[in-house]
């Protein structure tokens, strides 16, 4: 009968050496291109003016707030933290925004003090007019799935615009939110 401590460090070495082989045939990690390039350059502090449109007809309401982006994991993801006040009360939230090269898309997720729900991001960039749009996918108080457009304009190197819109009781599309940035120097 063969001793049971060398059939086990057999079969340990059998599994390190096909282990060894399947790595050698992975494909090499991806490396940042220009799609990172657009997300890389939102890195730093940003100043934060917030409009939330109320009801018609009503003024909307305005807060201030501080947005701090990274970049992580290689430089492959942007990371964003938002910190500030919401309808009178303290609010932060986190996002993540990256591209994917199977969709060919800015893919991301958003996370916030307001809702126990994650909202999934997909956009795309437009270099003509120095935007990126796309829908946002994020479950509204009742649990329900609503999908929300959303855009992001940059007017220079040091501002940037994002507008949310929402659909409207008449099935309009109709401004939700509108955050005004400059980068703090």
């Amino acid at each position: 009968m063969r001793n049971p401590k060398s059939l086990l460090s057999l079969v340990a070495w059998l599994l390190m050496v096909s282990a060894g082989s399947a790595l050698a045939q992975m494909p090499p990690a991806p490396k940042p291109g220009p799609e990172q390039a657009l997300l890389k350059r939102d890195v730093g502090v940003w100043d934060a003016t917030v409009e939330m449109q109320g009801p018609p007809g009503t003024p909307a309401g305005v807060s201030k707030g501080t947005e701090t982006v990274s970049m992580t994991c290689g430089g492959l993801w942007q990371v964003t933290e938002f910190k500030g006040e919401m309808m009178g009360q303290p609010f932060e939230g986190r996002g993540t925004t990256g591209f994917d090269a199977n969709k060919k898309k800015y893919v991301g997720t958003w996370v916030d003090s307001m809702t126990t729900g994650l909202a999934l991001v997909e956009a795309t960039h437009d270099p003509a007019k120095n935007q990126m749009t796309g829908t946002m996918e994020a479950p509204d108080p009742t649990g329900a799935i609503g999908k929300m457009k959303q855009v992001m304009e940059w007017k220079d190197a040091d501002n940037r615009i994002f507008t949310m819109f929402m659909t409207g009781p008449d099935g309009k599309e109709v401004q939700a939110m509108k955050i005004t940035y400059k980068r703090r120097k």
